[in-house]
């Protein structure tokens, strides 16, 4: 077992209840992305036990996260919504010189590489930002579960793309207050319908993802950047409105920095 990864797991969960900042992302950050895709994609073949062993702590941490952190994560953007994102921008930022020296963009990136990369920025930033929230869904019907296990296999494909939060498919998809809610009180039929769908989605995309990282590693790498880069577009929650705030905001961002430099020290 990969024991490490319980850490990672945890860190990825926690973006995960935030809308706007995706698990993918963090993937990235945490120089694991890689290494995900391959052990999702790798769980039906002959070498499945060793990909198991890479997951399994990895779920442990991302279960454990979504379970103790929707409520804080939820009083956080209820009450210091700009702070946060300012913290996640300030990580997502931090981290870019990592991944551009990983990928190795100074000798592999051709012009045709800046290009699909500014794309992908391009692609991200018009995504809607100014959803409105629904309310908690209290029917239990089948076509509501319909909706939340369809809207589960949507928000995994997200979740596992750098820049593309599920939790903001979920939004868009009007259950995200739904899931939430269920999850703060294990409302487990709502929690088994999601996390099927999530697990289908995730097979599914990993596999598509697999296929290009396989055969188009460093465009698909430009891309990833791309998409990272875009994300800090996606998230920006304007400017802070007074000094105090403004002084909390410069504080986190800094904080975020500083997290982006001790992991990628450690990561990469």
């Amino acid at each position: 077992m990969e024991w490490k990864n319980i850490y990672r797991g945890i860190i990825m969960g926690i973006s995960d209840v935030v809308p706007g900042v995706s698990g993918g992302t963090i993937a990235v950050i945490l120089g694991i992305y890689d290494r995900l895709i391959a052990a999702i994609n790798g769980l039906f073949s002959k070498e499945w036990k060793k990909h198991i062993m890479f997951l399994i702590p990895l779920a442990i941490g991302v279960g454990t996260a979504i379970f103790l952190f929707s409520h804080l994560m939820d009083w956080l953007l209820t009450y210091h919504e700009r702070p946060t994102f300012y913290f996640f921008s300030g990580l997502i930022i931090g981290v870019l010189p990592f991944l551009f020296r990983e990928s190795e963009a100074k000798t592999t990136f051709r012009t045709y590489h800046y290009i699909l990369l500014i794309a992908a920025i391009a692609l991200i930033t018009l995504l809607p930002t100014n959803i409105s929230e629904s309310a908690v869904i209290e029917e239990r019907t089948l076509a509501i579960y319909g909706l939340l296990f369809i809207s589960g296999i949507v928000a995994s494909a997200a979740m596992i793309l750098p820049g593309v939060s599920g939790s903001f498919i979920f939004l868009v998809l009007g259950v995200y207050q739904t899931v939430i809610f269920s999850i703060k009180t294990l409302d487990i039929k709502v929690i088994i319908v999601v996390a099927i769908g999530i697990f289908i989605g995730i097979i599914l995309m990993s596999k598509v993802i697999h296929y290009f990282l396989t055969h188009f590693h460093t465009a698909t790498f430009a891309s990833i950047i791309g998409l990272v880069i875009g994300s800090i577009f996606i998230i920006f929650p304007g400017w802070a409105e007074n000094m105090g705030e403004l002084l909390l905001c410069i504080i986190v961002f800094a904080g975020g920095l500083s997290a982006a430099y001790l992991l990628g020290k450690v990561e990469y």
